[in-house]
């Protein structure tokens, strides 16, 4: 699972089908909510405010 900006999605999604030989799923943090997790206030690559969850 990786929370990304924008700009590290490409590298995200590049990681995740090296790692699982799978397409993850691309979902923006906007639009999703869970009970027992909260969103990482930084991208996993740098320090810019993450956009995206790859899964």
């Amino acid at each position: 699972m990786y929370v990304v900006c924008e700009e590290h999605l490409e590298d995200a999604i590049d990681e995740f089908v090296d790692q699982f030989e799978d397409a993850p799923d691309i979902h923006l943090l906007k639009d999703i909510t869970f009970t027992e997790w909260t969103a990482p206030h930084a991208c996993h690559y740098c320090s810019l405010t993450p956009k995206y969850l790859v899964v």
